[in-house]
C-alpha cells in the first residue's frame, strides 16, 4: 500500500464571520431606519438603476403620484402617492423599495 495524503480540507475564513456578522447589522440597520412611518404623505421610491429619467417619471405618474421631488440619484424619486392604495400602484408600476423620505433625504438630497 501506498502512503496515505490527507486532503486539505477548505475553512471558513475567521475574517468571514466578522464581515458577515457586521453586513447582517447594517442591513437590519437600514430596514429599520427605512421603513415608510405610518401616517406618512411622503415617500422615496428607488425604481431599477437601468431604468432613465424619463421612465422613472413616467412609472411615477402612471401610479398617480405626486412628485415631490428628485434625489441626486436618478432613479431614487420622493413623491406624495394618491392616499388609496397609492404604494401598492408604486409597486405595480416598478418600484422596488418604498421608504421614508426624511432619511433618505438625508443622505441623497441635491
Amino acid at each position: 500500500m501506498e502512503g496515505t495524503t490527507a486532503i486539505p480540507s477548505r475553512r471558513w475564513p475567521a475574517w468571514a464571520n466578522a464581515t458577515a456578522l457586521l453586513v447582517a447589522g447594517w442591513i437590519a440597520l437600514a430596514i429599520l431606519t427605512l421603513q415608510v412611518r405610518p401616517g406618512a404623505t411622503v415617500v422615496a421610491v428607488v425604481f431599477p438603476p437601468w431604468w432613465s429619467t424619463q421612465q422613472v417619471f413616467e412609472a411615477a405618474a402612471s401610479a398617480q403620484a405626486a412628485i415631490v421631488g428628485a434625489t441626486a440619484l436618478p432613479t431614487l424619486l420622493v413623491v406624495r402617492p394618491d392616499d388609496h392604495d397609492g404604494l401598492a400602484r408604486l409597486h405595480e408600476a416598478g418600484a422596488w423599495l418604498v421608504m421614508d423620505a426624511q432619511a433618505v433625504s438625508a443622505c441623497f438630497g441635491r
